[in-house]
């Protein structure tokens, strides 16, 4: 019994300072995590190199196919890894394991993949104000060139040029690519 009055204010005392270094440098506690195969940062997009891809229950061939997406190019968003296995999540919140071999870097988006029946407007510039250079309907797969945070400068099959970001599933709010 005393010998746990005794390591009661030691243990209260580490977990003040933890917290007390967590609030000293926020960085640490705010710092994205990193893919312990690949060292990556997770979560990441990514998206599938083929038209078949199983999706799977768990990180094995053991493990039962939830989904089979029929869809080249699909973006999904990359959540976890593990060893030849990494978890992922598509547009729609479906989450399951999936090969790394069946995942490119290629980094392509979803137009307003939530807003069925909606249509974006692609501009020849990053500004609503410019010439339009296509209309999209949601759920077209596009190709990301780059982003500044608030643009895309976007392709595909007939069509180039700009839309805003937040219009766009694979790509996070505010993200630059280059």
């Amino acid at each position: 019994m005393s010998g746990d009055r005794l390591t009661r204010p030691i243990a209260r005392r580490r977990v003040l300072a933890m917290l007390a270094a967590l609030y000293a440098s926020p960085d640490i506690a705010l710092a994205d995590p990193i893919g312990p195969v690949t060292k990556l940062p997770l979560p990441r997009y990514a998206s599938l190199k083929t038209d078949r891809v199983n999706l799977r229950e768990g990180p094995s061939k053991d493990h039962p196919t939830k989904w089979v997406y029929e869809r080249a190019g699909l973006p999904v968003e990359i959540t976890a890894e593990f060893e030849i296995w990494r978890r992922v999540r598509d547009s729609e919140g479906v989450e399951g394991w999936v090969l790394h071999s069946l995942l490119s870097g290629r980094r392509t988006a979803l137009v307003t993949p939530n807003k069925t029946g909606e249509n974006s407007s692609i501009y020849v510039r990053a500004s609503e104000s410019a010439d339009l250079a296509a209309t999209l309907q949601s759920r077209v797969i596009v190709n990301i060139r780059n982003c500044d945070g608030a643009w895309c400068l976007i392709d595909g099959d007939g069509f180039k040029g700009y839309i805003q970001q937040v219009k766009l599933w694979g790509v996070y709010p505010n993200e630059k690519i280059d």
